[in-house]
């Protein structure tokens, strides 16, 4: 399922010549109606790119009627030039459409300090217009129109009681947590006003985007939409909703780890019997962006002493006495010492599970990560050229 399978939505997917490629690079979403309720959470980078700025400003009175996207070009750190070209974007899908340019949001991905060539995202807008359809044809042209280092695209959906919730999402690399992760855009045909979108927004975000973190580098460019547009005419009850959100964020979000830059391991990181939630994230986290970790995962050498390390540099309740590790069900730290012999771990599949015992509470949070390994570093080492 994606975004134009929930009724009053339409979405578009083409090849603009933005890559080099030849691949998709435009995509566009369209609600029409009867409903143009929206709600979206943005990268907190102080560097933010145009298109983010512009977007903010028009989803800040709960409406939204279209989003364009780009890839091939992040639009970020363009200067008063770069925000021209996004306000123009903005215009161009809006006389198309025949809405207002301030109900069009912008989303941009790719490489960061350089102009956008306006005649082809133009050229790419009117083409993608024309393509406009619903249904899982367009869903899937749509999301495959923002993919940049993604090696697949990544789409999922929920059925709810008697509405759908729709997505698609991009990204494989700079995955850190900020409110939201790289680009996704959320289309559902339920009736909902925008304060309860906002609010079922960032409760499923808090739990998903949020929580996926492959490198520790946060986008310049990170935004989650979600638009509804109420021709189903069912009005949700707004648990049952967020639940139905959530799971769709949750997968669009283990999607993005699946396809991490490089990655050979993708590793959960619980921390449990914390003092509290945040105890707990801020350890699994620093588990997460641990280098030396991370690369221990790469090698399949179950290196306990880097996660015990890792969560020592935390303000984290807990004694040092009282941790215990356990990786892939095999206890290897007992106590704050030894466990089980670290060979009993088998670490030569892809999945992995890190479970840190703080003995301190009752609270746990889980982070997504992965391992660290030669083709990341040549991916990104390689990224502009």
């Amino acid at each position: 399922m994606g975004v134009a399978d929930p009724k009053g939505f339409r979405a578009a997917g083409v090849p603009a010549g933005l890559k080099s490629t030849g691949k998709p690079d435009v995509s566009l979403v369209v609600n029409d109606g009867p409903e143009h309720h929206a709600a979206a959470v943005f990268t907190s980078n102080r560097v933010a790119a145009a298109p983010v700025i512009w977007s903010r400003q028009v989803v800040s009175d709960g409406r939204a009627d279209a989003v364009l996207l780009n890839s091939g070009g992040a639009n970020a750190c363009t200067g008063p030039q770069g925000f021209q070209n996004t306000h123009a974007s903005a215009e161009k899908t809006a006389e198309l459409l025949g809405i207002s340019a301030g109900d069009v949001l912008v989303c941009s991905t790719g490489l960061i300090g350089e102009q956008l060539p306006m005649d082809k995202i133009f050229a790419g807008t009117t083409d993608a217009h024309a393509r406009l359809a619903s249904g899982e044809e367009a869903s899937a042209a749509a999301a495959a129109g923002i993919m940049t280092t993604d090696t697949v695209s990544k789409r999922a959906g929920f059925e709810g009681s008697g509405y759908l919730i729709g997505g698609m999402a991009k990204g494989a690399g700079m995955l850190a947590p900020a409110l939201a992760t790289m680009l996704v855009v959320i289309t559902t045909d339920a009736v909902l006003e925008p304060a309860q979108l906002d609010a079922a927004l960032r409760a499923a975000c808090a739990v998903s985007f949020d929580r996926a973190d492959a490198d520790g580098c946060m986008s310049t460019n990170d935004t989650v939409i979600l638009m509804a547009s109420g021709a189903s005419g069912v009005t949700p009850d707004v648990e049952e909703f967020t639940k139905g959100l959530t799971a769709t964020c949750v997968d669009l979000a283990l999607q993005l780890m699946h396809d991490a830059e490089g990655a050979s391991h993708e590793i959960a990181v619980r921390t449990f019997n914390a003092a509290s939630v945040d105890d707990a994230l801020e350890v699994s986290r620093a588990v997460s962006r641990s280098n030396l970790f991370k690369t221990a995962i790469f090698g399949n050498d179950p290196n306990w002493g880097r996660v015990l390390s890792a969560t020592g540099t935390t303000k984290a309740a807990f004694e040092p006495e009282n941790l215990n590790v356990f990786m892939n069900g095999v206890q290897v730290c007992r106590n704050g010492g030894l466990g089980e012999d670290r060979s009993l771990v088998d670490l030569s599949g892809r999945n992995v599970t890190v479970d840190i015992d703080l003995g301190a509470g009752s609270e746990e949070a889980t982070i997504w990560t992965n391992d660290l390994t030669h083709e990341y570093v040549h991916e990104n080492s390689a990224y502009s050229s």
